[in-house]
């Protein structure tokens, strides 16, 4: 890949986690290799047992404590997202990746988890040829206007609302 862009997937809707991930399902079906970095999140979701089968062409790790940080945040969460910061900056510049995804990061930033400063640099480091998504809601404004392609998942209507709970395959 000659080019890599800076892509946002943002907005209230379903949908920004598995955009980003069907990318890396191209890329990786194109032979290259893919970094998924998750903020805030830590578990075995049915989407990472499925990269398993790509072996060593994709490298998944979570920075979050397991429980929903809604409830206030810790020092604990902070200091997982700075690893994770880092370890996702490792992933930018080493070259080793044509992707590298770092899922939930908006979300982070819109919490104050994470500071807009410290992604900004990740994004001037990134080397030309590297692909980089960002996901989760909130995304701020600094980031839309650094970013390459920027879509807003909107939620207009959602089964959750009826009781439906989330579903393994689908949701989950």
């Amino acid at each position: 890949m000659r080019k890599g862009y800076i892509q946002v997937y943002t907005g209230n809707g379903k949908g920004k986690t598995t955009a980003a991930f069907g990318v890396a399902v191209r890329m990786l079906g194109a032979g290259y290799r893919v970094f998924i970095g998750q903020f805030l999140k830590n578990g075995l979701y049915s989407e990472l047992k499925g990269f398993k089968s790509w072996g060593d062409s994709v490298s998944i790790e979570q920075f979050g404590s397991g429980r929903f940080v809604g409830k206030g945040i810790t020092v604990k969460d902070r200091k997982l997202a700075e690893e994770g910061l880092e370890r996702c900056g490792g992933a930018i510049r080493n070259g080793g990746y044509g992707l590298v995804i770092l899922d939930e990061i908006n979300t982070a930033l819109s919490l104050g988890i994470v500071k807009f400063d410290a992604v900004r640099r990740l994004l001037h480091e990134k080397p030309g040829n590297v692909e980089l998504i960002l996901t989760g809601r909130g995304a701020p404004s600094e980031l839309i206007d650094e970013a390459d392609l920027v879509t807003e998942m909107v939620e207009i209507k959602h089964y959750y609302d009826s009781g439906v709970s989330a579903r393994a395959g689908i949701e989950k």
